[in-house]
């Protein structure tokens, strides 16, 4: 497959995801009032990440996040040359997803231009601290992966990969949304917490100040996945 139409590919998943899943909490996490809520937002997110890999998928190997891909090749399912093509076009994807959500949003009367950026500290709905922020996020990435790569295995039964990533990203999203507001993703915190910043909403200052932490830990703990799958793999 031409890079390209793989590239097209991570860009149009990625912006998918973070529309669809960031949408969700920011137009009916809570409306009216109740919304959709915690379960809600976490199904969003699972539910569009499992369309994308079923529908291009075939075409890129279904990423959608700097995090995947990091993972992948440390695993060995993914060649390093692709690595900054795919996290540029997951990361445009998510940027542009974001200006429309906010061109969306911001049509609503009171609207304060919040688009659901990550955080700790200050950044958490929770207050969880940057020590419960770092924790989680390695964490909920490293499983992230290693279901990924499990359920990808030429070993495991086939056709049922994205059912297995969607149903794992919704339990991760339920865990951690009250803590980080769930990353797990780099792409998805990036999107969100640079056009808070240009647009100057609440807290858009502070979400691209904490912007590093949703790169940084999300990589370790996809690479570590990768990693230690890898080990499972090896001959004795």
């Amino acid at each position: 497959m031409e890079l390209s139409k793989k590239l097209g590919a991570e860009f149009l998943g990625t912006f998918w995801l973070v529309l669809g899943g960031v949408g969700s909490a920011v137009i009916a996490g809570s409306f009216p009032d109740g919304g959709i809520g915690l379960l809600g937002v976490s199904l969003a997110f699972g539910l569009s990440v499992l369309a994308m890999i079923y529908a291009v998928g075939g075409i890129s190997g279904g990423h959608f996040n700097p995090a995947v891909s990091f993972g992948l090749w440390a695993g060995g399912r993914f060649p390093a040359k692709e690595l900054l093509p795919y996290i540029i076009a997951q990361v445009l994807g998510a940027i542009l997803a974001t200006i429309v959500l906010y061109v969306i949003a911001s049509g609503a009367t009171g609207y304060a231009g919040g688009l659901g950026s990550n955080g700790y500290g200050a950044g958490s709905i929770g207050g969880y601290s940057f020590q419960s922020g770092m924790v989680t996020e390695i964490v909920m990435t490293f499983m992230f992966l290693f279901v990924i790569l499990g359920v990808t295995d030429k070993r495991a039964p086939a056709g049922f990969a994205g059912i297995s990533i969607g149903l794992t990203l919704t339990l991760i999203h339920l865990v951690s949304i009250p803590i980080t507001q769930t990353s797990v993703n780099p792409a998805r915190s990036t999107g969100p917490a640079l056009i808070e910043y240009f647009v100057k909403a609440d807290h858009g200052g502070l979400a691209m100040s904490q912007l590093w932490v949703f790169w940084v830990m999300p990589v370790i703990g996809a690479l570590l996945a990768g990693f230690v799958y890898r080990w499972f793999q090896s001959k004795d």
